[in-house]
């Protein structure tokens, strides 16, 4: 099965396409083959939606299989699709690009390192998992800087062992670094994966893929 793809020729498809378990969100401009790759790579239901009126979905929600955190300039007509899948918590000021600032699986979350404590409270009791700031490799974006299923952790190979520590305090999964895309360590940029597959940007190497497959454990 290939394991590539660009959205509309952009490699970075992690910034316009948002995974979960069971459903993938992605904007209108996706055409019927990448849609239907989505669908069958990662065995979900597809929605497809701007967020804010924007096509970067992947840069504007997070959550897990309890929720979905995403931007309060969401229109109403978007957060009536979503709200068909998963209770909805809004970031109304500051902060408010979800995808970006919050890495998340059921197990666990991270933040940017900067995020107001009474947030961080607030996204941990409604995904229902432990929440830590984080930086990784020095990146405050940990959305982007990293991808977490419930199989594995994938982040930037610049992160530090004091970040991969902090990461090991609140999740038993393994944990391992890697880039996408010939060598760009923002790997949820250019990643998308659940507990049933993967898709990566259609620059990543083989090595590359090859990590990801180690890591998240999807074995031929």
């Amino acid at each position: 099965m290939d394991q590539t793809v660009s959205f509309t020729g952009d490699p970075h498809i992690g910034v316009f396409t948002r995974v979960f378990e069971d459903v993938a969100i992605v904007p209108p401009e996706a055409g019927e083959e990448y849609t239907e790759k989505v669908r069958k790579n990662l065995s979900v239901e597809v929605i497809q939606i701007t967020i804010q009126g924007s096509p970067i979905v992947g840069s504007l929600i997070a959550g897990n299989s309890n929720g979905f955190v995403v931007t309060g300039l969401i229109r109403d007509e978007e957060l009536e699709a979503l709200e068909e899948w998963r209770d909805l918590l809004l970031l109304e000021e500051g902060m408010n690009a979800a995808g970006n600032i919050i890495l998340a699986n059921d197990s666990f979350a991270a933040v940017h390192p900067e995020m107001d404590s009474a947030l961080v409270q607030e996204i941990g009791s409604f995904l229902d998992v432990p929440v830590i700031r984080l930086t990784l490799g020095g990146i405050k974006t940990v959305g982007m800087a990293g991808v977490a299923t419930n199989n594995g952790v994938i982040i930037n190979p610049r992160a530090t062992p004091g970040e991969i520590a902090a990461i090991e305090k609140v999740t038993d999964l393994p944990i391992g670094v890697g880039s996408i895309n010939m060598g760009n360590a923002l790997v949820g940029t250019g990643l998308i994966a659940n507990s049933h597959g993967y898709i990566a940007g259609n620059e990543t190497s083989g090595y590359e893929l090859g990590r990801i497959e180690d890591i998240f454990r999807f074995y031929e």
